[in-house]
């Protein structure tokens, strides 16, 4: 009886056992030459001459930097269409150029991160106004005036306890 424990667990160590299969070279390449593609579609420039502001809406956070130039903005390594697809959040973004009537002057290097597009949308908004205030400080009235240098402090209220969400409580029950 103890030959017959010993045979079936020496079974299943053997069947349990598998060796993971080698990854074909096609496999490889493409996914090297997509991500190769993907970083060559924008070229970095350098930041180091670049204005520097940092912009936030809700839990995103976006670095900005701004340099003159024809109008580009790339967010993320990846032109402003097609990282805001939405034709409202790509208005948002244009928005302090249009007010300070800037269009085509400046080039924006932007990296974003945290929270949803809409909030990512008001970051980068926020940042812009931010650098276009440091590189022109005469802008800054027509800036303040719009509303574009005050960070909407407004965020998601935290869960409390007892509660299903932040304010929605149970539902009532007579008996």
């Amino acid at each position: 009886m103890a030959s017959e424990t010993k045979k079936t667990t020496a079974t299943k160590k053997a069947t349990t056992v598998k060796k993971a299969a080698p990854a074909t070279k096609k496999v490889a390449a493409v996914k090297a030459t997509t991500k190769a593609a993907s970083v060559a579609s924008v070229a970095m420039p350098k930041l180091n001459t670049a204005i520097y502001a940092t912009g936030k809406r809700k839990d995103s956070v976006a670095r900005v930097y701004l340099m003159p130039g024809k109008g580009n903005i790339v967010i993320n390594n990846k032109p402003m269409a097609e990282y805001f697809r939405r034709p409202v959040l790509q208005m948002i973004l244009n928005q302090p150029f249009a007010v300070t009537k800037r269009e085509g002057a400046y080039d924006a290097f932007v990296m974003v991160m945290g929270g949803g597009l809409s909030g990512q949308a008001g970051a980068v908004k926020h940042g812009i106004s931010k650098a276009l205030e440091k590189s022109e400080p005469d802008l800054r009235a027509a800036l303040k005036a719009a509303g574009f240098l005050t960070r909407d402090s407004r965020v998601v209220e935290r869960k409390h306890y007892g509660f299903h969400k932040a304010r929605r409580s149970t539902q009532f029950s007579k008996r």
